[in-house]
């Protein structure tokens, strides 16, 4: 077009590119780009695109299960569940736009994690989310929980799919540049699912949902593929805005229209890069080309360039490939759901994606040029300088504790430790009527209508263990997912990953990146559980100052029964309460060292991974015969803390218990120390025997510590009482306390 800005080399660098990158466009085409070619390849070729800095790194991942269906390359993961039904889920990054605008920034990446759900051919059941946040002395930290809980929430609720469980911590390390990422998961029948393909040349391209605008143009590109600065409130105008209910209507009408055979040859979301990846990558993995008329596009405002149109990430939109007898069905039921479908273009058999405007071609791209042979690089890596000193001995001179009860009551009001009740009762959980156990357990639980089965989901991560040992902390982040899914009493199905890290051209993020990456793969293939899918967020950092590093973990598991669910808390006065796994923990990486003294150092503790597994099994044996009435994994805060929450997370209230540890050394290692492969549970006194018996075949070691019942927790070791607490004021504080720091 006449209009469109020259390229030059120049012109490249401000779209993101390096000049090597421009000279491979270049030679792609065999030609200079058009302004618009060179915003298709500076969008393609992006990080958040492209993986261009970590693919390699991927590939050591496990992505093959015997009930894996779809891994990695597909808009979400299918693992199989049983009679022909499957789960189809994902998680996803949406920080750096939830940092520049935190509402809008939050809801459009629950909106865009739904419809990589739908486009599948899956009906969305349930959502997760893992939010960091910086220090509350940060002028922005109260401004952004607001807008990331209110977004979250506007667009969930709206749309009617439950938010049933999630994380969410604060630290220092996300000052400015915050964490928000989305998980959703969705049910099919096996026979129905849908990809993201373009198959069959001559077959018509249809654009449907809403219309096109300006926003999101580049958010690919310049907001989430490079680092902040000082002049980020500038990328304001790149965040999305998004619209639930719209949203309502397209996921409805796709399924609807998904419902007959052959009519949908392919669909995909028009997520990140807009228009420009769906025709791409579509055309790509079918290995056929495409022909699009912009002229065609429904667009909402007025004298929008080629470029804008093909970068424009507006939200809720698809593209969908029918046939030319099915074209007509697809128009009709969009047209009832009151939403745009028009005819763009054509399926070619070129192998290129050209596009044109006004009768001029604007774009003549390979398709394959912009998706398999996109830069791949092997960035250098090498272990910082300064990750030794970390490793120091943590107690070092650090006095042991004198009032275990005023250590815990400090750690249960933590901001890290305390209840998200104040976060999650603004999330719907309870639509749709699916949702078994709410926020507030190791998992929540979702039982499928007309079956007996259920679904356990869970995500975890503690960066501060990944920050002091990337590989370790990785492994634990992994064996804590499948311990939490164990303690519902499921058993793992799949892994989806949101990998969130710094700058990658920086040797030390490459080398946290890639310990972190073995650490997750090593935990996946013990534990049975491959990575059906998932997503890396680089160049999470401001002015220089990366994040830690947050490999966060969601994992999906199975019961055959939802009768079978276990939940945290103590039920019933009397039972007798067993510790499974040993009983100190270390102080390395614990949350009592940082909060109390002040402290980030020493190795988080190493998890066996075969002992894991054994523990994991033992759990789950001990629910199938009918032994244990509560489960609980004992991680952030150590023991103490995990027994406080048996106590009094419970939705009818308080259960005490009188708890005796065995233990020599530091008070404070074996209260608060943490430790992986460790599970609290409470079993009636005549299970006692069968149960120790089955820990022994097991060669887990189990010890019986307490009774639970009465109105105090009372723990004694070494002879003495050291923790007595009442817990019904205990639980009230709990409860309030994220409130509290939040309002300041």
């Amino acid at each position: 077009m006449t209009s469109e800005p020259q390229v030059t080399r120049e012109l490249a660098l401000a779209h993101g590119m390096t000049a090597e990158e421009y000279d491979r466009a270049v030679a792609a085409l065999g030609r200079t780009p058009s302004y618009t070619e060179l915003g298709i390849f500076s969008v393609m070729w992006s990080e958040h695109c492209s993986y261009k800095s970590s693919r390699i790194h991927l590939k050591r991942l496990p992505t093959e299960g015997p009930r894996l269906i779809q891994g990695p390359g597909e808009n979400a993961g299918v693992v199989e569940i049983g009679d022909g039904i499957v789960a189809v889920f994902k998680m996803e990054s949406h920080n750096h736009p939830s940092y520049v605008e935190p509402y809008q920034g939050a809801a459009t990446g629950v909106g865009g994690i739904l419809r990589d759900i739908f486009t599948m051919g899956a009906r969305p059941i349930a959502s997760l989310n893992s939010l960091r946040f910086g220090s509350l002395d940060h002028p922005r930290t109260r401004y952004l929980v607001g807008g990331v809980v209110s977004g979250i929430a506007g667009y969930g609720n709206s749309i009617g799919v439950p938010t049933v469980g999630g994380e969410i911590y604060f630290h220092p390390s996300y000052n400015g540049n915050i964490l928000v990422n989305v998980f959703s998961l969705g049910i099919a029948r096996r026979d129905k699912i849908h990809r993201g393909t373009a198959g069959g040349p001559g077959n018509p391209v249809i654009y449907v949902g809403s219309k096109t605008g300006r926003d999101g143009i580049h958010g690919a590109s310049l907001l989430a593929s490079s680092e902040f600065d000082a002049a980020s409130e500038t990328k304001r105008p790149t965040v999305q805005v998004g619209d639930p209910f719209t949203e309502k209507l397209l996921l409805e009408a796709c399924l609807e229209v998904m419902k007959s055979p052959g009519v949908v040859v392919g669909i995909q979301d028009m997520g990140a890069a807009g228009l420009t990846c769906s025709t791409v990558e579509m055309a790509a993995r079918a290995g056929t080309g495409m022909e699009i008329d912009l002229d065609r596009v429904p667009l909402r405002e007025e004298g929008m360039t080629p470029y804008e149109i093909m970068l424009s990430e507006s939200q809720e939109r698809m593209l969908l490939v029918a046939t030319p007898q099915t074209e007509r069905r697809v128009r009709e039921v969009f047209e009832k759901w009151d939403l745009d479908a028009s005819i763009i273009g054509r399926v070619t058999d070129t192998g290129r994606v050209r596009v044109t405007s006004r009768g001029q071609v604007v774009a003549d791209t390979p398709a394959r040029a912009l998706v398999d042979d996109a830069p791949r690089y092997k960035r250098p890596s090498a272990r910082p300088p300064w990750q030794d000193g970390l490793a120091e001995p943590a107690p070092g001179s650090i006095k042991d504790i004198s009032n275990g009860t005023k250590a815990l009551v400090a750690l249960s009001t933590s901001l890290n430790l305390c209840s998200r009740e104040e976060v999650y009762t603004e999330y719907d959980h309870m639509v749709r009527s699916n949702t078994v156990v709410r926020p507030g357990s190791d998992a929540a639980i979702i039982r499928l209508k007309g079956t007996r089965y259920a679904l356990a989901l869970t995500v975890d991560c503690n960066a501060r263990h990944c920050y002091l040992d990337p590989m370790e902390g990785a492994r634990l982040a992994v064996a804590e997912a499948a311990r939490n899914l164990a303690c519902a009493g499921a058993v793992p199905l799949g892994t989806t990953d949101c990998l969130n890290f710094g700058n990658p051209e920086k040797p030390e993020v490459m080398w946290q990146f890639e310990q972190s990456i073995d650490g997750i793969a090593a935990a996946c293939r013990a534990l049975d559980t491959p990575i059906v899918g998932g997503n890396v967020s680089f160049y999470n950092e401001t002015e220089g100052k990366g994040i830690h590093p947050t490999p966060t973990i969601a994992m999906v598991g199975f019961l055959v029964d939802v009768k079978g669910a276990i939940t945290q808390w103590f039920k019933r006065e009397g039972d007798l309460v067993f510790l499974l796994g040993d009983a100190h923990g270390s102080l390395g990486g614990s949350e009592y060292l940082a909060l109390l003294h002040q402290r980030e150092s020493g190795r988080p503790q190493g998890v066996d991974l075969e002992r894991e597994r054994a523990l994991h099994d033992l759990v789950r044996g001990a629910r199938d015969t009918g032994l244990v009435a509560s489960a609980h994994d004992c991680s952030e805060g150590g023991l103490a803390f995990a027994l406080l929450e048996c106590c009094i997370t419970g939705p009818q209230g308080a259960v005490g218990a009188e708890i005796k540890l065995e233990g020599k050394g530091r008070l404070d290692e074996l209260l608060f120390g943490e430790a992986p492969t460790r599970v609290i549970v409470s079993a009636p006194a005549e299970c006692r025997a069968r149960l120790e018996q089955m820990a022994h075949t097991a060669s887990v070691p189990v010890s019986l510590i307490g009774r639970a019942g009465g109105p105090r927790l009372s723990i004694t070791a070494g002879g003495g009482t050291v923790v007595d607490l009442e817990l019904a004021p205990a639980r009230t504080a709990w409860r309030a306390a994220l409130a509290g720091h939040l309002k300041g």
